[in-house]
């Protein structure tokens, strides 16, 4: 089979053009998912009891883990082989993954008992638990199409069957809730997601799909997989493994309620930030021997990511209680207003350094970063879950609100390395939120809760941080706009 070679080589102006578009593609696939999965969860929110999205949050996290033992890195090592990828290696990943996800199920399936009694589930939430099981045999089935699409740059192939999978989910899982159907709204949509985006993607990369293990393969594609899939191991514990092991202490309706407002908090970063470090990362790793101009694009990198996203989480957590009294359906959220204001507050620290850790591994200091990982690993699991058992679901708010301080650490390291400009770069834009913020809250204490004025409040808040970055920054804001993203697009 060795001499069968699936995935060529493509020359490097092919690269380049492919490369190009792929951010464009991945920058405008991520706003539509997030314009979609924003109004399907705002409905979802609006139909579904707390208990019923809380359920569905720890229940995804514990296949999602399942997940994480499933590939041991082999699709990333196919990615990422230089070497042409052969028929040979294709199968052989293909191979190895279906054995783990098969065994992963069995075991899985033999503790379910154990998994009804610790989550206190039965029903349809049972049916949840193996609709998102099938899911995840389903998803290990489209790895191989996935990485022939990478291989060869198809951005705007897998951007196309993310979008229909998003819409196909939303779509079903908001109308089933609509029609009072619960958790089984959830079961349904997982379900059909995964069976459109299995026959989709096979459709567009087919491959000679096959059973076999080379030893030879095994060995070099595992060298570079088991040290990738140790990397994100972290994550995993910090994360996942924390949801599952809160719901022993705070249920569903407290991992609803710390769900729902982490889930609104970290919007703004999904529309803004994820799409910026995307384009930042190639352009950060070629100025690594012009440090003036690595630490001005560093600068200008937190300087338009703060200017979008502290406004908007500001403004989410001023403006949520009007929002609540204003929509009937939304008052069973009135307990996560707190939790929502202590994540927006956490999602404005990370707002700065993930663009931070993100400049890290351009440079090469990876190191730090795992440092990082390691520090908010280690911070999530000594605070949340004994504020979770005093205080309940508010303590794991708390608990996150001063994890979010620890994000200083980075920005210590950043200046140290660079000496970029603090009041340049996020200053001034959180002084001008702060403004924006005393506009709205003093508005709304004068202001009726009525939708006509959350509008007003809105608009003369939104002009009041206008005017304020005008003030602070001058007009030079629009031209340092254009040139910076320009600048971005163009060495991508």
């Amino acid at each position: 089979m060795d001499d069968e070679i699936t995935l060529v080589d493509i020359d490097l102006d092919t690269v380049k053009a492919r490369s190009l578009s792929g951010v464009v593609t991945l920058i405008s696939r991520s706003f539509i998912l997030q314009i979609v999965s924003t109004i399907g969860f705002f409905l979802l929110s609006v139909f579904l009891g707390r208990p019923e999205i809380g359920l569905f949050i720890a229940v995804n996290d514990l296949v999602s883990i399942l997940g994480y033992f499933s590939d041991i890195g082999l699709a990333a090592s196919l990615i990422q082989k230089k070497a042409k990828v052969t028929l040979t290696d294709l199968r052989t990943t293909f191979t190895l993954q279906q054995v783990l996800v098969i065994l992963l199920l069995i075991i899985t399936l033999s503790l379910t008992p154990r998994i009804s009694a610790y989550y206190h589930i039965s029903g349809s939430g049972m049916w949840l638990l193996y609709s998102l099981l099938a899911a995840f045999f389903l998803a290990s089935l489209k790895t191989i199409p996935s990485v022939i699409l990478e291989r060869h740059l198809q951005f705007k192939t897998l951007a196309a069957v993310e979008v229909a999978e998003t819409l196909v989910f939303y779509f079903v899982a908001v109308l089933l809730a609509w029609q009072g159907r619960g958790v089984t709204a959830y079961a349904w949509a997982v379900i059909l997601r995964g069976l459109v985006g299995t026959i989709l993607i096979y459709w567009l990369a087919p491959w000679k799909l096959g059973l076999s293990v080379s030893v030879t393969s095994l060995k070099t594609l595992l060298s570079f997989g088991l040290p990738f899939q140790i990397n994100t191991f972290m994550a995993v514990i910090k994360d996942r493994l924390l949801n599952i092991f809160l719901w022993k202490i705070i249920g569903a309706d407290g991992i609803g309620i710390i769900g729902w407002a982490q889930t609104w908090s970290q919007k703004p970063l999904r529309f803004v930030m994820d799409n910026v470090t995307k384009v930042t990362f190639p352009a950060y790793a070629r100025l690594q021997d012009q440090p003036q101009q690595l630490r001005s694009a560093l600068e200008k990198t937190l300087f338009f990511i703060t200017l979008i996203t502290f406004p908007v989480v500001g403004g989410m957590a001023a403006i949520a209680p009007q929002l609540i009294r204003i929509i009937p359906q939304y008052g069973k959220w009135e307990a996560a207003l707190i939790p929502l204001i202590i994540f927006c507050f956490g999602s404005a620290w990370a707002a700065v350094s993930t663009p931070i850790t993100n400049y890290f591994n351009a440079v090469g200091k990876v190191k730090y970063n795992s440092f990082l990982m390691m520090m908010w690993t280690v911070l999530t699991w000594l605070l949340i879950p004994p504020f979770a058992v005093k205080y309940g679901y508010i303590g794991v708010a708390y608990a996150s609100g001063i994890i979010a301080l620890s994000s200083i650490v980075p920005i210590i390291i950043a200046l140290r390395l660079t000496h970029f400009n603090i009041l340049n770069s996020f200053g001034k834009t959180a002084i001008a939120t702060l403004s924006m913020l005393t506009a709205s809250v003093s508005l709304s204490v004068i202001l009726s809760a009525t939708l006509t004025n959350l509008i007003l409040n809105c608009l003369i808040s939104g002009l009041v941080y206008i005017l304020a970055v005008y003030l602070l920054v001058g007009s030079s804001l629009i031209a340092d706009g254009q040139k910076f993203f320009h600048a971005l697009v163009k060495k991508s």
